[in-house]
C-alpha cells in the first residue's frame, strides 16, 4: 500500500506504474514486484535520478564549442564522466560529474566564463521516469476513462453530449494556442510588415479536439502591397534616398562589435525618451541583429549590392518570389527568431506547400501556409455550421470517433488510403441536408443568403455564404442526435460511393459524369469514393480512399445501422454493461458474431487465393483444417497457451436479438454445390445442422451432419506484437532473406521467441491476456470470435486484437 509506483484499480486488481502492468490480486502483484523486470527498472530509475543529481545544464558558450573544451573548464570542479551536446541548435550541453559534491562545487562559483562568454550554469532538471515498450509512445489519455465516464449517462443523446465535452479542448489548451499565435504574430510582424498570422482548420472551425495540430495561415498580401505602394511613392526607388537609415553606410557583419553596441546605446541615449544609465557591455554576447543581417544575404532572392540591408525584406519582392523561396524564407524566421520552436521543416511540393513545425513548451505541431485563402474560408463554412444547429457537433465528433476506433479514419497528414477529419465532417454535413425536413441549408442556398459584406471569390472560386449563424433560416427538423446517428449509419451502409458524387454545394448525390459547370475546371479526380470540396469544386476530398476502405467503410456503416436498431444501443443497461455509444466505439464489437457485450471478431476469408479449392469447396474436412491452422498459429506461432473450451455465451437480455442471432442473420448462404459433399462425422461440441441439400429423385433430403465449430481458452503470456517488424528485419538481415512459404512461417516462429527472450527467461507467473476464442464456418471463411476475460477489455487487449486481426487471417493460409 505504501509503495508509490503501485496504484489501486477501481473495479479491483492492481497496476503497476512504473512497468504499465496490471495484477489481478496482491500474490500476483507481490510475484510481480520481485520479477527480474521491475528490478531492473527500479535501478534504471535510480541510475537515472543519480545521473540528474550530479548534472549541471550549461548554456550561454558560443557557437561551435565542442564537449571537450566543456570538459576541460568543468574538470577543474571535478571528473567529468560526460558531456551531451544540444544536436539541434549547439545551444545548450549536459554536463555529468562523477559525484554530487564536484557539481555543488559548481554551482558554488558565482561567475562562469569560456571563451570571452559568462555561461549560464544552472542544475539539471529532474524528470519524471517514464517507460514505455520500444517504439510506442504513452497514450495522452487512458481509453478506461471515456467509457466510464460515457456509461454513466442516461441515454445516447446525453452520451453524445457529454463526448463533446470529453474530446474538445479546455480553456487552458485554448489559451496556450492563443497566447502562440500571438508570439508568431509579433516575430513575422518583424520580417513582414503588415501581414496577419490567421488560425484555422481543426483549432477553430468547432470541431477542436485535444491534441489536433495548429494550422496557421500567414497572410502576406498587405506585405505585397505595402511594397508596391513603397515602390510606387514619390521620391522612392534605387538610388532615391529611401535607405537613409542608421545601417545605410553601415556593414554590421564587418563592424567590430563594441562599435555597434555604441551605437546601440546612441540611439537609446537621444531617440528613446525616458531612458536613463545607458552604458555598453563589450564583453556580451553579440546582438542577434548582424547575425539576422547575414542570413538575410545568404537567404534565396536576396542580392548582396542593394546597400538596403535593415530589413529582410529590403531585396525581396514578395510579388515576384517564387514560393518555395518565400517559404524557405518563413522556415529561417521560425528556426532562428521564434523561442522553443523545433523540427522545422518546409515542404513545397504539397497540394497546399506548408512549413511544418513544434512547439517544444506547449508540443504543439503545426503548419504555417503561405497561400491557402481557401482553407480559411472552410474553417469559417463548417463554424457556420456547427453553430447553426445545436446537434451538429456532438454528431461530428461520434462519427469522428468511431471511425477512428474502426481504423477506417487517420492522421490526414501521415497519408495512405484512410479517410481523414475534414472528409468524415463533410458526409455528416452531407447527411443533415439530405434529411427531410433539412437540418443544414446546401451551399448554394447559403450563397443566396449572403449579403454584399459576404462576398468572397478565391482563386475562381465563388465562397460566398453569411459569416452570422443568426441570418440563416430556422430548421423544423426534430430528430434527436442519437437517432441521427443510426440514421447515419444506415443511409451510408447501402451508398453507392463509386458511382456518384456527393456535392455539398446542391445537397444531393450527382450522377457520374458530374453535370459540366464553368467551375468544375478540369473536374474531380474520381475514385472508389467521390466527395466534393464544397467550393473548390475540382477537389476531391476523399481522392485517396482505395476500393477496400470505401467498402469496409460501408460495411461498418450497416453493422453499425444494425446495432444501433437494438435495445442495447438505445437503453441504459441495468447490469453495468457497456451499451450505446461505448460499445459502438469497440473495435469489432458490432460486427456480425459479436452478439455478446466485449466480443470481437475476426474473419479469415478463404477464396481469392488463400487455401486450395479442395478446402473452399464444401463442409468437409477443411473446417478442421482451418482450425487446426488458426491454432497453430496461436499456439506455436504468438506461444499463447490454447486448450479446448467452450462456446462463449451471448448474453441476449437487453440486446433485443435471441442469443447467436447476430451470427446467423449474418452467415451468408451457402453457395450451391455442383455435386452433394460427402456426409462428415460429427465434431465434438456442434450444434447446428447443416443445410438442406437436394438428392438424384429431386425430393429435399437432410443430413444428419450439424455445423462445425470449434472452442478454444487462450492465455497470452509475452508481447509478441510490439516490435515485431523491427526484430523481423534484424532476422531477416542475420540469416538472408526470406525463402520459400514454409521459411515464412518458421521466420515468425523466430520473431515470437526473440520477443519472449527479450521480455526475459521464462514463462511470467501470471499471463498478460486471457479470452475465449469461437471459430464458426460462414460460407467461404471462419468467424472467429474472441471475449476477452475479464470484460470489458482494456488498452492491452484491444493492442493485441488490432495486430492479431490483420495477422491471424493472413498466417493460417500461409500455414493452409
Amino acid at each position: 500500500a505504501a509503495d508509490p509506483d503501485v496504484e489501486t484499480l477501481p473495479r479491483g486488481g492492481f497496476r503497476c506504474r512504473l512497468c504499465q502492468v496490471s495484477a489481478a490480486n496482491r500474490p500476483s502483484l507481490a510475484e510481480h514486484l520481485r520479477g527480474k523486470k521491475h528490478q531492473r527498472l527500479r535501478n534504471l530509475r535510480a541510475e537515472r535520478r543519480a545521473q540528474e543529481r550530479r548534472s549541471l545544464f550549461v548554456s550561454g558558450f558560443a557557437r561551435g564549442t565542442s564537449g571537450a573544451e566543456l570538459a576541460e573548464y568543468f574538470g577543474a570542479f571535478g571528473d567529468v564522466a560526460g558531456v551531451v551536446m544540444d544536436k539541434e541548435k549547439g545551444a545548450y550541453a549536459i554536463v555529468e560529474l562523477r559525484d554530487a559534491a564536484g557539481r555543488e562545487r559548481a554551482l558554488a562559483e558565482p561567475q562562469h566564463g569560456l571563451a570571452g562568454h559568462r555561461l549560464r550554469v544552472r542544475p539539471r532538471e529532474e524528470k519524471v521516469f517514464a517507460y514505455g515498450p520500444p517504439g510506442r509512445s504513452p497514450r495522452r489519455e487512458p481509453p478506461d476513462r471515456l467509457e466510464q465516464a460515457l456509461c454513466q449517462a442516461p441515454d445516447v443523446d446525453a452520451q453524445m453530449s457529454q463526448l463533446v465535452g470529453l474530446l474538445e479542448l479546455s480553456e487552458d489548451e485554448r489559451r496556450v494556442r492563443h497566447l502562440l499565435v500571438t508570439l508568431f504574430q509579433e516575430v513575422f510582424t518583424e520580417f513582414f510588415p503588415g501581414c496577419a498570422v490567421v488560425p484555422f482548420g481543426s483549432s477553430v472551425n468547432g470541431f477542436d479536439t485535444r491534441g489536433c495540430d495548429l494550422d496557421l495561415l500567414l497572410d502576406l498580401e498587405p506585405t505585397k502591397s505595402l511594397q508596391a505602394s513603397t515602390r510606387d511613392a514619390p521620391g522612392v526607388g534605387s538610388g532615391s534616398g529611401a535607405e537613409d537609415s542608421i545601417l545605410s553606410d553601415i556593414d554590421l557583419a564587418a563592424t567590430p562589435a563594441p562599435e555597434v553596441l555604441e551605437l546601440v546605446a546612441a540611439v537609446l541615449r537621444r531617440c528613446v525618451p525616458g531612458v536613463r544609465r545607458v552604458r555598453a557591455v563589450p564583453a556580451a554576447r553579440r546582438p542577434p541583429t548582424k547575425s539576422l543581417q547575414a542570413s538575410t544575404r545568404d537567404a534565396p532572392g536576396v542580392g548582396s549590392g542593394s546597400g538596403a540591408e535593415d530589413s529582410i525584406l529590403s531585396d525581396i519582392d514578395l510579388a515576384a518570389t517564387p514560393a518555395p523561396e518565400v517559404l524557405e524564407l518563413v522556415a529561417a524566421v521560425l528556426r532562428r527568431c521564434v523561442p522553443g520552436v523545433r523540427r522545422v521543416r518546409a515542404v513545397p511540393a504539397a497540394r497546399r506547400p506548408v512549413v511544418k513545425f513544434c512547439h517544444k513548451q506547449s508540443g504543439l505541431a503545426g503548419d504555417i501556409s503561405v497561400d491557402n485563402r481557401l482553407a480559411l474560408l472552410n474553417t469559417r463554412f463548417l463554424r457556420l455550421c456547427a453553430e447553426a444547429d445545436e446537434r451538429v457537433r456532438p454528431l461530428v465528433y461520434a462519427v469522428r470517433l468511431w471511425a477512428k476506433r474502426q481504423g477506417l479514419a487517420g492522421n490526414p497528414a501521415g497519408g495512405g488510403p484512410l479517410l481523414n477529419n475534414y472528409a468524415l465532417t463533410l458526409l455528416v454535413l452531407f447527411f443533415l441536408q439530405t434529411r427531410s425536413p433539412p437540418v443544414l441549408p446546401t451551399v448554394a442556398r447559403l450563397r443566396d443568403l449572403a449579403g454584399d459584406e459576404d462576398r468572397a471569390v478565391v482563386g475562381g472560386w465563388d465562397c460566398s455564404f453569411p459569416r452570422d449563424a443568426t441570418s440563416l433560416e430556422p430548421n423544423t427538423n426534430a430528430e434527436s442526435p442519437g437517432s441521427l446517428l443510426a440514421e447515419f449509419f444506415h443511409v451510408f451502409g447501402d451508398f453507392d460511393f463509386p458511382g456518384q458524387v456527393i456535392s455539398l454545394r446542391e445537397g444531393r448525390a450527382l450522377p457520374l459524369p458530374p453535370p459540366a459547370t464553368p467551375e468544375a475546371g478540369e473536374g474531380l479526380k474520381l475514385g472508389p469514393l467521390n466527395l466534393q470540396d464544397p467550393f473548390e469544386l475540382s477537389h476531391n476530398v476523399a481522392a485517396n480512399v482505395n476500393e477496400k476502405t470505401a467498402a469496409r467503410f460501408r460495411r461498418c456503416c450497416r453493422d453499425a445501422a444494425k446495432y444501433c436498431r437494438s435495445l442495447q444501443y438505445r437503453r441504459k443497461s441495468s447490469k453495468g454493461r457497456v451499451w450505446g455509444l461505448t460499445r459502438l466505439f469497440q473495435p469489432g464489437a458490432v460486427e456480425p458474431g459479436a452478439a455478446s457485450a466485449g466480443a470481437f471478431l475476426i474473419s479469415v476469408p478463404l477464396d481469392g487465393g488463400g487455401g486450395s479449392p479442395q478446402l473452399c469447396r464444401g463442409r468437409g474436412p477443411w473446417f478442421r483444417e482451418v482450425c487446426a491452422a488458426v491454432a497453430f498459429v496461436l499456439r506455436d506461432v504468438l506461444k499463447c497457451s490454447c486448450a479446448a473450451g467452450k462456446a462463449p455465451k451471448a448474453p441476449s437480455e437487453e440486446s433485443g436479438l435471441p442469443g447467436d442471432s447476430a451470427v446467423s442473420e449474418e452467415l451468408p448462404a451457402e453457395p450451391a454445390a455442383e455435386e452433394p459433399a460427402a456426409a462428415e462425422p460429427p465434431s465434438v461440441g456442434s450444434k447446428r445442422r447443416l443445410p438442406e441439400t437436394t438428392n438424384g429423385t429431386g425430393k429435399r433430403a437432410r443430413t444428419n451432419v450439424p455445423e462445425e465449430a470449434a472452442n478454444w481458452s487462450c492465455a497470452v503470456w509475452h508481447r509478441v506484437w510490439t516490435g515485431r517488424r523491427r526484430v523481423r528485419r534484424q532476422l531477416q538481415h542475420g540469416d538472408g532473406p526470406e525463402g520459400p512459404e514454409g521459411d515464412e512461417l518458421e521466420l515468425e516462429q523466430k520473431v515470437s521467441d526473440a520477443i519472449a527472450r527479450r521480455e526475459g527467461p521464462g514463462r511470467p507467473q501470471e499471463p498478460l491476456l486471457r479470452f475465449e476464442a469461437s471459430a464458426r464456418a460462414a460460407g467461404m471463411r471462419v468467424l472467429l470470435r474472441l471475449v476477452p476475460s475479464p470484460a470489458p477489455p482494456g488498452p492491452l487487449f484491444r493492442d493485441f486484437f488490432h495486430f492479431l486481426r490483420s495477422f491471424l487471417p493472413a498466417t493460417v493460409r500461409r500455414r493452409l
